[in-house]
């Protein structure tokens, strides 16, 4: 069976021939011969060409997650006391959000909601979600923010804040949060979290979250547990 590179080869190949018939022609066993050796070598370089720019495509390809709390799963921790829910009302997208209430007498706390690992110095990762709050200039609020997470296994192994978004957006409903981090200083991992700045008993709410990280790091969503659980489970029942 044919990879999708080798069907992208072959079709270079059906199209050379169909725009320069006069350098091919037809083999015994299916396949091509150039007619002239001069311009075949031309057309074989212009085609090891393309497939070098193919793959060097696939190379700087993005992986990207979604996450709209549709399930159950609300948050991969916290710092500070801050108590996390799924509601209904109000939502940006599907049937349901995440609800944020402060339950902290003092400071800001922080909700992680996406954790990337895997990473190296350079790499880039852009993060957004909804939010919603109708209190403009006013708490309660909250921005996009990162920290450095250089243990896999340790969501709460901080290492360091990332920084984030500057605003803390119009307070008037549903606006847009998007930050982009550049990795530096040895960091491997990301933790996005949902920083809020309100009083004790404040709420706002989040929905819609996309993550978008290079090819080759893990993206880890609020079900990242879940599906962690479920997967060892799985492991254990095929033990026996």
């Amino acid at each position: 069976m044919r990879t999708g590179l080798q069907s992208q080869f072959f079709r270079k190949l059906f199209l050379a021939e169909k725009k320069f018939p006069a350098y091919y022609t037809h083999c015994g066993s299916g396949g091509y011969e150039f007619k002239n050796r001069k311009e075949g070598i031309k057309v074989k370089s212009l085609l090891v060409l393309t497939l070098l720019f193919a793959f060097a495509q696939f190379a700087v390809a993005d992986i990207t997650e979604t996450y709209g709390w549709e399930g159950t799963a609300t948050i991969l921790g916290n710092y500070g006391d801050i108590i996390a829910t799924i509601d209904v009302d109000p939502v940006h997208g599907g049937d349901q959000s995440l609800k944020l209430v402060d339950d902290a007498e003092s400071g800001t706390p922080q909700a992680y909601v996406g954790w990337v690992v895997g990473l190296s110095d350079g790499d880039v990762v852009t993060a957004s979600f909804w939010r919603y709050d109708t209190t403009p200039t006013a708490a309660p609020s909250c921005r996009i923010w990162g920290s450095w997470c250089d243990d896999p296994n340790d969501i709460t192994a901080y290492a360091g804040s990332a920084g984030g978004q500057n605003d803390y957006g119009p307070g008037t409903g549903w606006d847009l949060a998007e930050y982009t981090w550049t990795v530096e200083g040895g960091h491997t991992g990301l933790v996005i979290q949902v920083r809020t700045y309100s009083e004790a008993g404040d709420t706002v709410w989040v929905d819609d979250m996309t993550i978008t990280a290079p090819d080759g790091a893990e993206i880890r969503t609020p079900d990242y547990a879940e599906a962690l659980s479920s997967d060892t489970w799985a492991a254990i029942k095929a033990t026996f």
